[in-house]
């Protein structure tokens, strides 16, 4: 019987790839056989990644996304030299946890470029016909935080609630062409994000935190990961627009 999860040869850009969920679906999309390519601005993380995947048809691409105006000649670099994409996975991003009151615009603007603004440049590039292959798939890590509020995250809430919208709608937009659309919306999970989310706490005040509002608990990158192979794989073929709550319960609160 054919897995449906099977990814071997697929070409596969993920960024934030240097830690946390990037590098746990780094890591798995190479154990289901994609070609992975390897995003994010320490070359040294990103080898340490490289370091733990199955397989040697990997390539390791430091970029720093904040360059806007590069993506567009950068992916398409990548795409005459890598073959045709079949998934992007875009994990990286920043948390903000600023109250309003003292929310600036130069805070704001880096949260929304690196989380926002970068996503929608690399799904414009990647939706162009020499980019991707016939059918395909774009997996936007968003948070649970763009669906539900939380206390001086407006920042970083309003960046994933647009991801959240932008997904849903360019979906509709790129059906045609057969490339899918999805988000996850992960909510705390052990990174290096979350331990700096203490924000005062002690390690036992943050998971009591995180026991009070997520009923399984907190989370790992690979529960994320696991998401995302679903939906970039053809378990996910029939399924864009959607976004898919990965949260321990949070949301169903």
């Amino acid at each position: 019987m054919m897995n449906p999860l099977d990814l071997t040869g697929r070409a596969i850009v993920v960024t934030g790839a240097s830690g946390g969920i990037g590098r746990s679906t780094a890591v798995l999309l190479g154990g289901l056989g994609a070609r992975v390519v390897l995003v994010g601005r320490d070359t040294s993380r990103l080898e340490e990644t490289s370091s733990l995947m199955e397989g040697a048809d990997h390539r390791i691409a430091p970029f720093d996304l904040n360059r806007l105006e590069e993506i567009p000649q950068w992916l398409a670099g990548l795409a005459d030299e890598v073959g045709p994409f079949s998934g992007l996975v875009h994990c990286a991003g920043i948390t903000s946890l600023v109250p309003l009151r003292v929310l600036g615009i130069e805070q704001l603007d880096e949260v929304m470029r690196v989380n926002f603004y970068s996503a929608v440049v690399l799904t414009k590039e990647f939706a162009r016909k020499r980019a991707h292959t016939a059918k395909s798939s774009i997996v936007l890590v968003a948070s649970v935080a763009g669906i539900l509020a939380a206390p001086a995250r407006s920042a970083y809430s309003a960046s994933k609630g647009a991801l959240i919208a932008f997904a849903r709608s360019v979906a509709i937009e790129l059906a045609k062409s057969g490339v899918r659309v999805n988000c996850v919306a992960p909510s705390y999970v052990r990174t290096e994000m979350y331990e700096k989310s203490a924000d005062g706490l002690t390690p036992d005040q943050l998971s009591s935190s995180v026991d009070a509002t997520q009923p399984l608990g907190l989370g790992t990158p690979l529960d994320v990961a696991h998401s995302i192979a679903y939906l970039i794989a053809d378990t996910g073929q029939w399924i864009t627009g959607s976004v898919l709550s990965v949260d321990g319960g949070y949301a169903s609160q």
